[in-house]
C-alpha cells in the first residue's frame, strides 16, 4: 500500500493520511502503531498530552521501517507553552519518541486566554524549525482569529492546522483562512467519531444513508468514503483505530475516486455542530496538566 503524500509550504512532503493515537491507552499503543506501520502507513500522529510518545517511539524502532520512511508528528500541550518551556517540550518529546529530529511539531490549542504564552511557544518552534530539529511546525484547533492574531506577531507560516473537520463539521471558514495563508488543513475525528450524523445528535455516522448509499456504489465503506473525501479536497487525514481490520481498512481509500457531485453532497451534511471542545474554553486553569519528564 502506497499512501499519497501532501507539499506543504516549506516543501516537506506530508503522508496525506497519518495514523492517530488520541486515547489510546499506551499498553495498547506499540500494537497499534506496528500493524498501522505493518499495512503501510508512514505518517503517526501522537501528542504529550497522549501519555504515549513513548510507546509511538518503541513500536517505530522496533517496525523496521526505516525511520526516514516514517513521518513523526507530535504536539506541545499548554502547560509547556512560554518560549523556554516550549524548546523544554522539544527536550521531553523527542526523548520518549527516541528521536532526533521531529517531522512535525505543532502546538495543540490556541490558548485565547493567555496568548502570549501561545506566542511564545510558537517562537520556541521557529527557533527549533530554523536549528533543524523539527522539519515543520504548525497549529492545531486554531480558528480564523488565532491565526491572524499569530501571524500578526511571529514569522513562520504554520505548514498545517489541525483541526475537527468531519462531513457533519465542516468548519468552512477555517478551511478558508488556511488556504489564504497556505497552511494545510489536517483532519482530527476525520470520519467523525466523536459525532453524530443528525444535527441533534443522533444517529451512527456509519449509518448515514447518504454516505451510505455513496459507500455501495463504490464497493468501499461509509469510513473509507469520508477519508476519500478528505483526500480529494486536498486535506491531510488522522483516522485512529486499535482493530487490525479497521487499520487496514482506513488505508485502503487509494484506489477510488469519488464524483463531484459526490463531494457536494458529503458537504451538504454539515450541521454546523462541534462536538470537540471550543477553541475558546481551553484555559490552564480548566486544561493544565503536568507533562512528565519521561
Amino acid at each position: 500500500m502506497t499512501v499519497s503524500t501532501l507539499t506543504l509550504n516549506n516543501g516537506v512532503e506530508l503522508p496525506a493520511l497519518g495514523f492517530g493515537v488520541f486515547q489510546t491507552p499506551p499498553e495498547e499503543t506499540v500494537a497499534a502503531v506496528a500493524e498501522a506501520l505493518r499495512v503501510g502507513y508512514r505518517h503517526i500522529d501522537t501528542a504529550a498530552a497522549y501519555g504515549n510518545e513513548r510507546e509511538v517511539g518503541r513500536a517505530i524502532a522496533a517496525s523496521g521501517v526505516p525511520r526516514a520512511e516514517v513521518f513523526v508528528e507530535t504536539k506541545v500541550w499548554i502547560s509547556d507553552y512560554g518560549y523556554d518551556q516550549t524548546l523544554h517540550a522539544f527536550d521531553k518529546s523527542a526523548g520518549k519518541l527516541g528521536v532526533d529530529t521531529v517531522d512535525l511539531l505543532i502546538l495543540h490549542q490556541a490558548l485565547p486566554s493567555a496568548f502570549d504564552r501561545t506566542i511564545g511557544a510558537y517562537r520556541a518552534l521557529e527557533r527549533l524549525l530554523a536549528d533543524g530539529r523539527v522539519r515543520a511546525i504548525g497549529v492545531s484547533n486554531f480558528m480564523r482569529e488565532h491565526l491572524d492574531r499569530l501571524l500578526e506577531q511571529t514569522t513562520v507560516v504554520p505548514a498545517v492546522n489541525q483541526v475537527e473537520v468531519h462531513p457533519y463539521f465542516r468548519q468552512p471558514d477555517v478551511l478558508a483562512a488556511d488556504a489564504e495563508h497556505g497552511i494545510r488543513t489536517q483532519a482530527w475525528s476525520p470520519i467523525g467519531g466523536i459525532t453524530a450524523y443528525r444535527a441533534d445528535g443522533s444517529g451512527r455516522t456509519f449509518d448515514d444513508p447518504v454516505i451510505g448509499q455513496i459507500a455501495g456504489v463504490h464497493g468501499k465503506t461509509p469510513a473509507q468514503v469520508m477519508l476519500r473525501w478528505h483526500l480529494q479536497q486536498g486535506r491531510s487525514a488522522i483516522p485512529k483505530s486499535t482493530r487490525p481490520e479497521r487499520i487496514a481498512e482506513n488505508v485502503d481509500v487509494f484506489d477510488f475516486q469519488l464524483t463531484d457531485a459526490e463531494l457536494t453532497a458529503i458537504d451538504a451534511l454539515d450541521t454546523g455542530v462541534r462536538r470537540g471542545p471550543e477553541p475558546e474554553a481551553i484555559t490552564l486553569e480548566a486544561f493544565g496538566r503536568d507533562i512528565p519528564e519521561a
